[in-house]
């Protein structure tokens, strides 16, 4: 038995070693905490010095804040690449059995109408003409920005955006930002120059800087006929492409499934800052105007140097054909008239 003394004793170690125990773990957390700021204070100066480090590689221009990630980006040239192609894609004929013969009544300057899945060519007029390709530019600015950032960032609308010229959304609030798969499927359907600059500048800070990544990505993709000075197409100086290598970008584009859930959408309703909440967008590629059957991409073009542009794409059962027209007379009746003889041909094959 103990007496009340002993007892009072004993509660007063208890007491003082739940105080030391207390005080030691407070002691190992403030260790912890001290090892934790340690480590990320260094980390930091790493990064810091990273950044200062690729800023000077690759010139005095500088970069906006914020876009640490994307700026490491811009000068690894591998991280833009992404989806590509078969080197011999788009320029193999089909077996004689399958190839399309063909008069085409309306004037056309090149053209090429292919298997989506193989790349066999089918039927060709001057595949390799290096030709003005307007808005069919904003497949590659497609390709790089869905390889680059996810579809909930949000994009700030710059000025520049705003004072765009051509065809466009129309609506892009200045300052304010939108998600970039909104801009994309304005980028895509209605054929926005003005989404095409906001993301181009989202991506990487400025135009010139995406146009150098879009030839770099031509080049990596192995397009000998295309090269591009605007991120829109809207100015056609310098801005160039042939068939044979735009049948390769609009695979890639096929390959990537939200680009190709957007090409393949005849219109769109999607959130948007305005009044109301919703932007009604409609996919201005004349074969969903027209109701053909299977349509599922991909993109128009038009300016008074390269003319009327189109490639479009459309399925049959198992078989995917692709066309492309370059400076067409008549979209409307070349594009269904050269798919139609596409699926005819492969049925009798």
């Amino acid at each position: 038995m103990l007496f009340g003394g002993q007892r009072r004793r004993r509660r007063r170690r208890r007491l003082r070693q739940r105080q030391h125990l207390a005080q030691g773990q407070r002691s190992g957390r403030r260790r912890t905490v001290s090892v934790a700021a340690a480590a990320l204070t260094v980390a930091l100066g790493l990064t810091v010095l990273l950044v200062m480090l690729v800023g000077g590689a690759s010139g005095p221009t500088a970069r906006p804040r914020g876009r640490t990630r994307a700026a490491i980006k811009r000068v690894t040239p591998a991280a833009s690449i992404g989806p590509t192609v078969p080197t011999g894609y788009g320029v193999e004929l089909a077996p004689p059995s399958e190839r399309v013969q063909i008069h085409l009544r309306a004037p056309l300057r090149s053209g090429l109408l292919f298997d989506v899945d193989t790349g066999q060519v089918l039927w060709e007029r001057s595949p390799n003409r290096v030709l003005p390709i307007a808005s069919l530019t904003k497949m590659m600015t497609a390709l790089i920005v869905a390889t680059l950032d996810r579809p909930r960032a949000p994009v700030l609308i710059t000025r520049a955006a705003v004072d765009f010229q051509g065809s466009g959304v129309g609506l892009l609030p200045l300052h304010k930002h939108v998600r970039l798969e909104t801009l994309l499927y304005g980028l895509l359907l209605p054929s926005g120059n003005d989404a095409a600059i906001a993301l181009a500048q989202h991506v990487a800070g400025t135009q010139a800087r995406f146009i150098a990544m879009m030839n770099a990505r031509a080049q990596a993709m192995q397009l000998g006929c295309t090269h591009y000075t605007t991120v829109s197409g809207f100015i056609d100086a310098g801005n160039h492409s042939c068939a044979t290598d735009l049948a390769k970008i609009a695979r890639a584009v096929l390959d990537v499934p939200r680009l190709a859930r957007i090409v393949g959408s005849a219109s769109a309703v999607i959130p948007f800052p305005i009044k109301g909440g919703k932007l009604y967008l409609y996919n201005n590629n004349p074969l969903y105007q027209l109701g053909y059957p299977g349509t599922d991409g991909v993109k128009t073009g038009y300016t008074t140097a390269a003319g009327v542009c189109l490639v479009a794409t459309a399925r049959r059962g198992h078989t995917w054909l692709g066309v492309v027209l370059l400076h067409s007379a008549d979209e409307d009746d070349q594009a269904p008239e050269l798919l139609n003889a596409g699926f005819a041909a492969l049925r009798r094959g």
